[in-house]
C-alpha cells in the first residue's frame, strides 16, 4: 500500500466495515480481460482467517470462470463523502476500502450451501434461520472465496 498512513491493521475496524456494507465487487482474469461483478456478499471469519460467499446462477460466465481460474481479485468500498473545495484540485473524499485476492470455489454439499447462504442472508436482508428449498438449492451455485490477501484502506 503506497500510502501506509491510510491503513487500517485493527481487526475490529476492518470487521465493523465489511459487516456494515453490501455488494462485493469480485475480478476474474479472462483470456486476457478483466471481468469484474458486484454481487451481495455474506462472511465468516475462522482463527483471523476471512471467507466470502455469494451465489449466482449455474451458467454463465460468472460460473464458468469460477471453475476455470479460481485465483480472484475482491473489493469492497463506502463510508464515500465528497469534500468540496474552492478549486476543481482542491476537492478530495473519505472512504474506506477494502480490497484483496483469494481462492474461490463452488461449494457442492447441499449442507455448507445452507450454511453459506446464511452468512448471506444475514449480511444482505439481517435474517437468518430461514428455510432453503433443496430443489432451489440444486440449481443455485453458491461460492466461497477464501482470503489469502487482504488490506484495508480510509480516508
Amino acid at each position: 500500500m503506497r500510502r501506509n498512513d491510510r491503513e487500517i491493521t485493527d481487526r475490529s475496524e476492518i470487521d465493523r466495515f465489511i459487516s456494515g456494507e453490501k455488494i462485493l465487487r469480485v475480478g476474474f482474469w479472462d483470456n486476457g480481460e478483466v471481468y469484474i461483478v458486484p454481487v451481495n456478499y455474506g462472511y465468516a471469519v475462522d482463527d483471523g482467517r476471512y471467507t466470502f460467499y455469494f451465489h449466482g446462477a449455474m451458467a454463465g460466465r460468472k460460473y464458468e470462470l469460477a471453475q476455470a481460474r479460481p485465483t480472484v481479485g475482491f473489493e469492497i468500498d463506502g463510508r464515500y463523502e465528497i469534500i468540496s473545495a474552492d478549486t476543481a484540485c482542491g476537492h478530495s473524499a473519505r472512504y474506506q476500502s477494502v480490497i484483496g485476492t483469494g481462492e474461490l470455489s463452488l461449494i457442492e454439499d447441499s449442507d455448507e450451501k445452507k450454511a453459506a447462504l446464511e452468512y448471506v442472508m444475514k449480511q444482505t436482508a439481517g435474517r437468518m434461520g430461514l428455510e432453503y428449498s433443496e430443489e432451489v438449492l440444486s440449481r443455485t451455485a453458491v461460492f466461497k472465496i477464501e482470503v489469502k490477501t487482504l488490506s484495508c484502506k480510509a480516508k
